[in-house]
């Protein structure tokens, strides 16, 4: 019973490193259809589990450099302070309304994503179309950066107003972390790179900085209301603690333009995963 969910959860830290969650999106399907957990239970292991995860996918993008420690430290502060009245919530909500509210925020964060990822697409074909008449897509340089390959992004230092609206995600973040049982990085990504302009592969890192530090009293609240199953929390979370270091060393090398689509054609799977589960699709 250990061997499978230690696997599963290899592939989770590789979506967290990648991608900028926690992981929870996956986690909590996971433990509702394969573990038969209730939705607090499923919730509360979850974010129990999206620590260990988180920490060794945002070390891993610091020493990379592919991430904005100040902004993450902002929004895992703004989080840290309302993930605890998002666990209150879940106590005192019908266990269908959890499931269905984090259906909701998931697929609302995909089709932002996509969104993006469309226009993005588009803009680069024009761009590229427009260079090839012009002859300029000889130069290699300009070339890699029209079909969005990965380059590691310049550092950048953001001003107050910049660390205040981070701050603000990290608000919203840490109720839907605390109710839903994910770590947040699900809104944070998408909103980091409309609000603030950040790049796909800086946001993923940033995003877990924040994660670590918005679920801890979260997490710290569920596990004094005993609806934290360690067995199965453990199990994932030696699985994904080395596949988070794989996914934060993919983000250097992944296409931004793919980073996108990916994360979110993954939301939205995971979005119909749970409403199906919950209505007793699934079985």
């Amino acid at each position: 019973m250990f061997v499978l969910p230690a696997i599963a959860g290899v592939a989770i830290g590789i979506l967290s490193g990648l991608l900028g969650i926690g992981g929870g999106t996956v986690m909590v399907p996971i433990f509702r259809l394969a573990f038969g957990m209730s939705p607090v239970v499923s919730t509360a292991t979850s974010l129990f589990a999206i620590i260990p995860t988180s920490i060794s996918g945002a070390a891993s993008h610091i020493r990379h450099k592919t991430c904005i420690v100040s902004l993450g430290v902002a929004a895992g502060l703004g989080g840290a302070l309302t993930s605890p009245l998002g666990v209150w919530l879940a106590q005192i909500s019908p266990a269908w309304m959890i499931m269905v509210a984090a259906a909701l925020i998931i697929g609302w964060s995909a089709v932002k994503m996509l969104g993006k990822a469309f226009k993005m697409r588009s803009q680069n074909r024009t761009q590229q179309h427009a260079a090839s008449n012009d002859d300029a897509i000889d130069d290699p340089t300009k070339a890699s950066a029209q079909a969005g390959a990965a380059v590691d992004p310049a550092p950048r230092k953001l001003t107050r107003k910049q660390l205040l609206i981070g701050a603000g995600i990290g608000l919203g973040a840490g109720v839907a972390s605390g109710y839903v049982g994910v770590g947040g990085g699900f809104i944070m990504v998408p909103l980091m790179l409309s609000l603030i302009g950040i790049e796909m592969r800086q946001a993923s890192g940033t995003s877990l900085i924040a994660v670590m530090i918005l679920a801890i009293p979260g997490v710290v609240e569920q596990a004094l209301l005993g609806n934290i199953n360690y067995a199965a929390g453990i199990a994932i979370a030696v699985g994904s603690i080395p596949g988070a270091v794989i996914g934060a060393r993919l983000v250097r090398v992944v296409p931004e333009l793919a980073l996108r689509f990916v994360f979110g054609f993954f939301l939205i799977v995971a979005a119909v995963i749970l409403v199906l589960n919950e209505f007793g699709i699934l079985g």
